[in-house]
């Protein structure tokens, strides 16, 4: 165990205590009397003694000795009572400390900074001490938490580790605090204060890294600069939790997800650690099973299982969610199982710690050696609901007589119930070709394959599952086994009629996502027959209007038409829609989406495995960003755009069982395959030109589609073939090491690249536009940039209802992406300039929400304009109707869900382009109400003014001579006089004393038009002047980035 640091001499220690092991800074000791050769009157003895003059062995018979060469004092920083205990902390200094106490010059910071540590590994152990302790701590962990960096209260502190900031070569030792929104940590060590606030949003690389000063640690990247942390005691926990909170980031403030009531991380004030490990493990439990998302990781137990096609048990682990029962072998055997508990009939318990469960078609699977087996029997008894729900089965049987088209028809529309390929290219049994007679070969191998192993749910799937399907699936069984493997048999079983009631719900609606399928439809697979009528092409347009209907986050992307016109090839109608769910929704996340994020996040995945497994290739070219853009289209179509579609179907089938690991297998293959030819190119084009025409080369060999429905790719006797089936299988023989849980953690690690890339790519785009409008440098707008999108995700950070959060569009330009709401804006604002409410006059086409172009431009003519600029904007500020800031958005037409109109949002922005100033003459006069209140902030804005006094004075001035000129006014046109024979005149004689504006003549209101304000303010040099100096703009905007946080946590209730 670790000790807390204590002085002790070595003139006692050396007569006593015996070296072990020593080096520069630490000694292993062994107490005399213990140990081998070591009698038991010799160990009483010594120990007699050794409890009399050294405190130190009333711990234990093995210490650690902390040294430096310069001192002879020493401190006890570890015992032990066997050696293999005190080896394990021995082995942790060795890796962890030693390489970093070389950076240190003097032996005082070295015992410092080793105090330290033990003290930090001490408190890190101690919090799993029992609970009162532990919720003790963690009470005063928030205390210091809240106190050290200024957060409001409602960021959810969710752990702390002891561990190592670098900052240079210099280690500082304090304590990591993880919270929902930042990375902060926080140091005070000989007088030195080191301190930060990272936020989630802003990491783009968080990683494990190494090197020759540091053995393991986590580098964090935020905004080009890069952060080391090291030596933790739990680094890999430490690590996943820091990538589930960056990952939670993401999804909640770029991609705007919400989450529902009873979701552990739906609430961001009250996320705990385990409410985020639980989330991790369900989304790990659903992809690895391929279950519906509304599925969660109930219980898991360790058990065997009888595989009777082996005929011997082997060890996995039973995992259990609300409607699921699955298995995963941990033996190597890659043995995988499925029980949907609809579908189970009984469950016997013949004891011995044994279960048997029975499902539907005779078929029974016993597991034994469970542990608490009796609470998985009543799980199980429990959550068995019998259902009838309908099936995706070939040996289902059908009570009438079918033809080859069955209609099943809705209210509105026809639902197709046949596959189009069984319509347009009918099996035929009597055909001898030599291809049908290896198709029918295939048939037997996979009926012989669900006669040992179970068909449809509750089958095996091992490696000679695998091994079928790198052959090829037959024709016949292809739709029935892509349900399956895909889960989307699941996802249509639970939903019944699901998909007929959104067809009646969307079907002729109008909107983006419609225009743009009515647009594609006609350009997928246009050479297959079942797309050249109408058959294919109504049936095509109905799935893809659906799932627009049901996702409109994600609504229509191009390369969703080409993968869906493959499904429905193969799959019945309804079949496809739950097929293209399970693509776009788990298998595919974040593919078909305006940004693409997860196919870019895969590209970058994919350069990586070039980098392991290529390394040829990555000697030869430094830059890898090549492959990432030429293969962007075989992992959106899943290479059905590159090859033949008798080809590219058996690419699908890898896909349905291997998910994305048998794209990336197979692009390695084809760079492999190539390689040669590649390291010859002088330039991308070559490249490019060689990978299309290997792509050419690319047959089907067994194919048994007539030519007719194959697509030719030109004059193939002049160069080489090269069987997809040869190809599979080369990429699962070089490649097949590739573990899915590998794959999954490269994703998360380059999500964060990718989010961020593409946020600096929509910057540089913003400000690239705006730039050509405002005055501001590029280093100041790019500033503004980052207190803008920072006050965006601070309105998200603790409001789960926040507006920026339901009225998020993501079809809207970049220029739109990022919009404040009123109370967001008058918050920003007022740490820039605080002019006023000026809300209402920035917001140029009333929706209730401020773009960046509209902020800016604000900002523009307070910053940058000229006296008359900022003068008819004042005015202009008190010309606005009153804006309460009641937090309703007026959403422009063109943001409902109706018909979008691109031409007339394109024109909208013209008109914004090439909008001039308004003419003063047009502009109308202020009256008495307005014009008060324009004295008033004029009065505010002056305050804290050098001048102060003077500007009051001023403005006083100004106000009394507009209003004896409008007396004197009204006066000419109405020369009526008083009862009395005197004309009733409040005013004979200006005033200078600043204050309220003086009250009016009681006969009417009255008004001033811009040019008499502007003549007379004109008239008042210390006015002139304090609106014609140059703002600071650069002063003011450190200070709204250093208060920013610090003004949310007074805003936040």
């Amino acid at each position: 165990m670790w000790l807390k640091p204590e002085e002790v001499l070595l003139k006692n220690a050396l007569k006593l205590w015996v070296t072990e092991r020593s080096n520069d800074y630490f000694v292993l000791q062994r107490r005399r009397g213990y140990g081998e050769g070591s009698s038991a009157l010799t160990g009483l003895l010594v120990g007699t003694l050794d409890t009399v003059l050294d405190s130190t062995a009333k711990v234990a018979p093995y210490r650690i000795l902390h040294q430096t060469p310069d001192s002879q004092v020493y401190w006890t920083v570890a015992c032990g009572a066997s050696l293999e205990e005190i080896s394990q902390h021995w082995d942790w200094l060795q890796i962890n400390i030693m390489r970093t106490l070389s950076v240190f010059d003097s032996g005082d910071d070295i015992t410092s900074f080793v105090q330290g540590k033990i003290r930090g590994l001490i408190a890190e152990e101690g919090k799993g001490a029992p609970d009162t302790q532990e919720q003790e701590r963690f009470r005063e962990a928030v205390l210091r938490f809240e106190h050290l960096f200024g957060l409001p209260r409602q960021e959810k502190l969710v752990t702390y580790y002891s561990c190592s900031y670098w900052r240079g070569r210099v280690p500082n030792q304090g304590w990591m605090y993880l919270s929902t929104h930042f990375l902060c940590f926080y140091s005070y060590l000989l007088g030195n204060e080191v301190k930060l606030a990272l936020p989630w949003d802003e990491v783009s690389r968080l990683e494990r890294a190494s090197s020759v000063l540091l053995t393991e640690s986590i580098r964090v990247c935020v905004r080009g600069e890069e952060h080391y942390f090291s030596m933790l005691l739990h680094l890999q926990q430490t690590y996943l939790l820091m990538q589930q909170l960056a990952a939670y980031a993401v999804t909640r403030l770029f991609d705007k997800e919400t989450f529902d009531a009873d979701h552990p991380l739906s609430d961001p004030p009250r996320i705990t650690q385990r409410a985020l490990e639980v989330h991790a493990r369900n989304q790990a439990f659903r992809a690895f099973f391929r279950l519906p998302c509304e599925e969660n990781l109930c219980e898991v137990y360790e058990s065997f299982l009888w595989l009777p096609f082996s005929h011997h048990n082997t060890l996995g682990k039973i995992c259990v969610s609300e409607r699921y029962l699955c298995f995963a072998s941990q033996d190597g055997s890659q043995c995988h199982l499925i029980l949907p508990l609809r579908e189970v009939l009984e469950l016997v318990d013949p004891g011995s710690r044994a279960l048997s469960v029975s499902v539907r078609g005779k078929r029974g699977f016993r597991f034994s050696e469970v542990r608490d087996f009796e609470r998985l029997a009543a799980t199980i008894r429990r959550k068995c609901v019998p259902s009838t729900s309908p099936q995706h089965s070939a040996v289902t049987q059908v009570s009438s007589v079918q033809t080859p088209l069955e209609m099943m028809v809705g209210q509105k529309k026809a639902v197709s119930t046949e596959a189009l390929m069984n319509v347009f290219h009918p099996h035929d049994t009597e055909n001898l070709d030599p291809k049908m007679l290896k198709e029918r070969m295939k048939e037997q191998l996979w009926q012989i394959h669900f006669a040992e192993y179970g068909r449809g749910s509750g089958m095996f799937c091992t490696k000679k599952t695998r091994d079928l399907v790198v052959r090829g699936i037959p024709e016949t069984l292809r739709g029935e086994l892509w349900m399956l493997f895909s889960g989307a048999v699941n996802d249509m079983a639970v939903h019944p009629g699901y998909y007929t009631s959104l067809l009646e719900e969307c079907m002729g609606s109008s909107s983006l996502a419609c225009d743009e399928i009515e647009r594609d439809l006609h350009r997928s697979l246009p050479e297959h027959p079942a797309f050249q009528t109408d058959t294919g092409i109504s049936a095509l347009r109905r799935v893809l209007t659906a799932y627009a209907y049901r996702n409109p986050k994600i609504g229509y992307c191009q390369a969703m038409n080409i993968l869906t016109s493959v499904l429905l090839l193969y799959a019945k109608e309804e079949e496809a829609f739950w097929l293209l769910v399970a693509v776009c929704e788990r298998m595919l996340p974040d593919y078909f989406n305006r940004r693409i994020i997860g196919a870019l996040v895969d590209q970058a995945v994919f350069e990586e495995l070039i980098r392991d497994h290529l390394t040829q290739l990555t000697d030869h070219m430094s830059d890898l960003s090549f492959f990432s853009s030429v293969s962007l289209s075989w992992f959106l179509t899943l290479f059905i755009s590159v090859l033949p579609i008798e080809s590219a179907v058996n690419v699908v089938d890898c896909f349905f069982y291997d998910g994305i690991r048998a794209v990336l297998q197979l692009a390695l293959a084809v760079l492999h395959h190539n390689v040669d030819s590649l390291l010859c190119c002088s330039d991308d084009a070559e490249a490019v030109t060689i990978l299309n025409r290997f792509f050419d080369s690319v047959t089907n060999k067994d194919s048994p589609l007539p030519a007719t429905v194959q697509q030719a790719t030109g004059d193939r006797s002049a160069q080489p073939t090269v069987d997809i089936t040869d190809l599979i299988r080369e990429a699962y023989e070089n490649f097949g090491n590739i573990q899915w849980e590998e794959v999954e953690s490269m994703r998360k690690r380059n999500k964060l690249y990718v989010v961020q890339t593409l946020e600096e790519t929509t910057k540089q785009n913003v400000l690239r536009v705006i730039a050509q409008d405002v005055k501001f440098s590029a280093t100041q707008l790019e500033e503004l940039y980052w207190l803008f999108k920072r006050q965006h995700f601070i309105s998200c950070y603790w409001n789960q209802s926040s507006s920026t959060l339901l009225n998020h569009d993501p079809s809207l330009p970049y220029l739109d992406q990022y919009q404040l709401g009123h109370g967001q804006f008058c918050s920003l604002f007022s740490l820039l300039l605080p002019w006023g409410n000026t809300f209402c006059l920035a917001d140029q086409n009333e929706d209730g929400l401020i773009n960046f172009r509209e902020f800016i431009c604000a900002l523009d003519v307070l910053y940058n304009g000229s006296f008359t600029e900022k003068l008819k904007f004042l005015f202009k500020l008190h010309l606005q109707p009153d804006c309460g800031g009641d937090g309703v958005i007026r959403k422009s037409p063109e943001r409902g869900r109706g018909k979008f109109d691109l031409q007339e949002y394109l024109k909208q922005w013209q008109d914004e382009l090439q909008k001039k100033d308004d003419n003063i003459k047009h502009l109308p006069r202020i009256n008495q109400t307005q014009f008060i209140c324009l004295s008033k902030t004029l009065y505010s804005v002056f305050h804290g003014d050098e001048e102060e006094e003077h500007l009051y004075c001023a403005v006083a001035r100004v106000t009394s001579l507009l209003l004896r000129m409008e007396e004197v006014g009204r006066k000419l046109h109405t020369p009526e006089t008083s009862p009395t024979g005197t004309h009733s005149s409040t005013l004979d004689t200006p005033s200078d004393t600043p204050g309220d504006p003086p009250s009016p003549a009681a006969g009417g209101d009255w008004s001033f038009s811009f040019e008499q304000i502007l003549a007379s303010l004109l008239n008042e040099p210390t006015v002139v002047r304090f609106f014609e100096q140059t703002v600071d703009a650069d002063t003011l905007i450190e200070y709204a980035r250093s208060a920013q946080l610090r003004d949310a946590r007074t805003h936040v209730k």
